[in-house]
């Protein structure tokens, strides 16, 4: 087995990690990092495998470094994230059914709505940073009310979910830095997920109606809620900024976006491919697992760089082109069996809604400065995305 002494989390990776990518992609089928004595999987073929195994590859032991057969998750494991069957199946179940195209068709006119009114407002202005004004404000806008929280305290939202993403890799800084706060933003996202807390009629509602029913039990239901409070702002908004960075730099797929604007869901697929706003997660082996011509032992942890597995050339012909011809289905960036993104179809929402606002008003545009990444230990995010635009 190929060994490497790469950091995948030092700064300089997480800002710009494709050289590392396409390193251990070579290396072969896994590589061991000598850092963090966990194993790596770069290549599409296996972390496709690792992803829709979910008996050889563990979800109950952490999705992050932390291996909870040997110490104590921070925080009560994600029912959705961090258990597998039989006690993912029924919250599984219950959100699925939550979040489903079905139930989320009556939020389309309204979201849709919202999103043409946000535009209107951020085009009074020629050149504007694109991550607050559009991919951060837009899901703070519209995601919270559909879930049914109140407005007081939202603004913990978007450090909780940077600190909960930033506590799957090591402790290093970035997860130093959110500690401080950790414990009061935490305390207030659980408190939203109380019933008495939530707005009827939205999802919150309705996984606790779940509850009512049988279906999950109380004391899973606030678990159900945060998980929809954990994973589905931070992700959203960062497939935003990856889908606005990506047509602002290829001015030749937003004039086809332009003149067939229902490619607009296959834009964001293809954005969170080439993009990859949630860059790894890990699994825990449950036996000997033989992955290539190595084996890796009980217990052991397995990285998967999706991003990595995004781009691989034995998948994808031009891997590291943004290009609405291809067909991007299959990629990895929303996970892959059981465990799959279950809140996809939410964030195919929103990104459709702004895109198709923004396809009707703005002829072209482009970079006005240069963009800032936001370093995160599981996320590729921007922090600063200024635009240019000239409209319609």
């Amino acid at each position: 087995m190929t060994v490497s002494d790469a950091d995948p989390f030092s700064d300089e990776v997480l800002a710009e990690p494709g050289a590392l990518h396409a390193e251990l992609r070579d290396a072969g089928p896994v590589v061991l990092l000598r850092r963090y004595g966990v194993h790596a999987l770069a290549r599409y073929e296996q972390v496709h495998a690792a992803l829709v195994d979910w008996q050889s590859f563990a979800s109950g032991a952490g999705v992050g470094l932390s291996n909870f057969r040997r110490e104590p998750p921070w925080r009560p494991p994600s029912l959705l994230l961090e258990t597998d069957p039989p006690h993912h199946d029924a919250p599984r179940v219950v959100l699925e059914r939550v979040l489903s195209p079905r139930a989320l068709r009556g939020l389309r006119a309204r979201w849709t709505a919202d999103a043409h009114a946000l535009v209107d407002e951020v085009l009074q202005q020629e050149e504007f940073d694109a991550v607050p004004a559009l991919a951060e404000a837009f899901p703070l806008r519209v995601f919270p009310d559909a879930v049914g929280i109140g407005e007081q305290g939202r603004e913990h939202l978007l450090p909780y979910g940077d600190h909960l993403f930033n506590a799957f890799g090591p402790a290093n800084d970035l997860v130093a830095r959110g500690n401080p706060r950790r414990a009061e933003r935490a305390a207030w996202v659980d408190a939203q997920c109380a019933r008495d807390a939530l707005r009827p009629g939205g999802f919150g509602a309705a996984i606790w109606a779940a509850a009512d029913r049988g279906d999950i039990t109380p004391a899973q239901a606030p678990l159900v809620v945060r998980s929809l409070l954990s994973a589905g702002v931070d992700t959203t908004v960062q497939g935003l900024a990856a889908l606005l960075h990506a047509v602002a730099t290829h001015p030749a797929q937003w004039a086809r976006l332009r003149a067939e604007p229902g490619l607009a869901r296959v834009a964001f697929d293809e954005a969170v491919r080439w993009a990859s706003p949630v860059q790894v997660f890990f699994r825990t082996a449950t036996g000997e697992v033989r992955i290539g011509g190595a084996v890796v032992g009980d217990g052991e942890k397995i990285l998967m760089f999706l991003g990595a597995a995004n781009r691989d050339p034995r998948r994808w012909d031009r891997p590291d082109e943004f290009d609405l011809t291809r067909d991007p289905s299959g990629h990895v960036g929303f996970g892959m069996g059981l465990h799959q993104c279950v809140g996809q179809h939410v964030a195919r929402l929103e990104a459709e809604a702004v895109l198709g606002a923004l396809l009707e008003r703005v002829g072209s545009l482009d970079l006005a400065g240069t963009p800032r990444r936001h370093l995160n230990n599981t996320m590729r995010a921007w922090g600063s995305l200024p635009l240019r635009v000239r409209r319609a």
